[in-house]
Formats: C-alpha cells, sequence, structure tokens
C-alpha cells in the first residue's frame, strides 16, 4: 500500500518536478493575502500563526529536494 503511493507520486513528480515548487508559490501568495484580510475568527488565527507561510516553505524545500532527486 506505502508503497504503491510512493511509486505513483514519485511517477508524477518526475514526470512533473516543479508542481511542489508552484504549490509552494501559490501557499505563500495566500498567506499573504490572508495578512491583508479583515480579522475574521479563522483566518486570524491563520494569519497569527503564519501556517500557510510556514507549509509553503517545507513543501518548497522539499520540492526542491525531490526536484534535484528525480
Amino acid at each position: 500500500m506505502v508503497m504503491r503511493l510512493l511509486r505513483g507520486l514519485s511517477d508524477f513528480l518526475g514526470r512533473l518536478p516543479g508542481v511542489p515548487i508552484l504549490v509552494a508559490i501559490g501557499l505563500i501568495l495566500l498567506n499573504f493575502v490572508v495578512q491583508l484580510l479583515p480579522n475574521w475568527a479563522a483566518i486570524d488565527w491563520l494569519a497569527q500563526t503564519n501556517l500557510l507561510l510556514h507549509l509553503g516553505l517545507v513543501l518548497g524545500f522539499l520540492g526542491v529536494l525531490l526536484g534535484d532527486v528525480l
């Protein structure tokens, strides 16, 4: 089960190695937009924790590492 998932992920990233980096850039830009929005309950929590920024950075670094390997 896990091997099949990893094999499928490897095949997908082998064909399109830039997808994780593009998604990471999208998350970072979305974090910027969330910072500009007014303070609503759920959005305020995202703005204070910078969750989308951190997820985007981690995904971007993993995308760079996986792009070099594949």
